[in-house]
């Protein structure tokens, strides 16, 4: 028995029958693991699974409640979130262990039945009652962009862009930011004078640059009203007024037409029944010849439909009403929903796993900082397995991001975006 387990000792006696068998059940199937190993430890003692790999040491998880086998067992994967959350395990290695799991996606997968497929279904019965609508889409953004700009300043590049960065050998993370949004502007061809619209404001960092360093005019819109007000103070402090308007819409409510358009990891949020309206309206809001680029994270092909049917951990507690694209949900639905045509498409998957890992270690540098704010303990650890969960996902390749390019009919620049060189990480 390993000194952590028999620091637990004393509190065997309230393990009931029942979590006996769920402890029993849920290291048979890990027992299966392949390609890595871990070491759990509880109370009743310690036990190595899975198959030690050369390049990795083992993960060591410690249960400090039963709790944590019931909650896997009634809700998968999301349970063990919630465990997580509520401090009933702890793990050296949170992104090595996300990553193994990735690994071994069929005892991921297997690990959501039984008593879980009831929490599954609780779950998507939760996530259903909150539609995309104009309202309910105001709902969900504040959900998790409202939480206060203080808090994502805690652990954010200095441009307070929450997306991936773009990063290349030696770059910290301001650095790989200032890269991504010149890529983007490199490939919308901004030119002097242009009217150029965003579609998810975020805290401004965009607009700003392409205003300052790239003398068009920019229309950007958000529906957080946290993000609204910084965003406005930002350009206001910047002396930008003449150049930017920060206005408060849904995209669906916008009209006009622009010479570019740019919409940068705004589309998660929009919900899977709503991919056609949104890329009819990137349509419809472009001149003839206009251009857009659009910075999607996407999942793979093969894994989308059943992605639709999971509410996860992060549809739960981080994204309400978000969801995961594929490229092929993504072009499937700008074919049959506009004339935009793809004239390049750049994935940079482990870009924004490093862009996570700077986020991740910001953030748990700046805990005592977080806890003035008014969060907890339990939110800190939301925010850390979030992170890490992501990061594992991107590392592992089983989500990516991507930047895509698309054309009016009319658009003649998009042959210079062609040969656009690489970089990416």
């Amino acid at each position: 028995m390993s000194e952590y387990a028999q620091s637990l000792s004393a509190y065997a006696p309230r393990w009931t029958a029942l979590d006996r068998l769920l402890r029993r059940r849920l290291l048979q199937q890990m027992a299966q693991l392949h390609d890595g190993s871990v070491r759990i430890a509880d109370s009743l003692g310690t036990t190595n699974l899975g198959t030690a790999a050369a390049d990795s040491d083992t993960i060591e998880i410690r249960v400090s409640d039963a709790g944590f086998y019931r909650a896997v067992a009634a809700n998968g994967s999301v349970g063990a979130g919630e465990a997580y959350i509520k401090g009933l395990w702890q793990c050296d290695d949170l992104v090595g262990l996300v990553r193994l799991l990735v690994r071994n996606r069929d005892l991921l997968d297997g690990m959501e039945t039984g008593l879980a497929r009831l929490g599954g279904w609780a779950l998507r019965s939760w996530h259903a009652l909150r539609p995309n609508t104009r309202s309910g889409a105001r709902r969900n953004i504040a959900a998790h962009y409202d939480l206060g700009n203080a808090f994502f300043a805690t652990f954010l590049s200095a441009d307070l862009m929450y997306s991936s960065a773009l990063f290349a050998p030696g770059d910290d993370l301001e650095r790989a930011s200032l890269r991504k949004l010149e890529r983007l502007c490199q490939k919308l061809r901004l030119q002097p004078g242009q009217r150029l619209l965003e579609i998810g404001t975020g805290w401004g960092g965009f607009a700003l640059h392409a205003a300052r360093h790239y003398d068009c005019h920019i229309t950007t819109t958000t529906i957080s009203r946290e993000q609204h007000a910084l965003a406005t103070a930002r350009v206001a402090e910047a002396g930008l007024q003449h150049k930017v308007d920060v206005v408060m819409q849904d995209y669906r409510d916008l009209h006009g037409q622009y010479d570019r358009l740019v919409s940068v990891e705004m589309v998660e949020a929009i919900g899977a029944l709503n991919l056609p309206g949104y890329f009819a309206a990137l349509g419809r809001l472009l001149k003839p010849d206009g251009l857009a680029v659009l910075q999607a994270i996407t999942i793979e092909d093969h894994r989308y439909a059943q992605a639709l049917r999971v509410v996860d951990f992060i549809k739960r507690y981080v994204f309400p009403g978000s969801f995961i694209p594929s490229i092929a949900a993504l072009l499937s639905a700008k074919t049959h929903s506009s004339d935009l045509a793809l004239v390049h498409m750049e994935d940079f998957g482990l870009s924004y796993a490093q862009t996570l890992q700077c986020w991740r270690e910001r953030f748990l540098a700046r805990r005592d900082e977080v806890r003035a704010q008014g969060f907890d303990d339990e939110f800190l650890r939301l925010w850390e397995f979030y992170l890490a969960y992501c990061e594992g996902g991107f590392r592992e390749r089983s989500i990516g991001v991507a930047q895509l390019v698309l054309a009016r009919p009319g658009c003649r620049d998009a042959e210079f975006v062609v040969g656009l060189a690489g970089g990416a990480a």
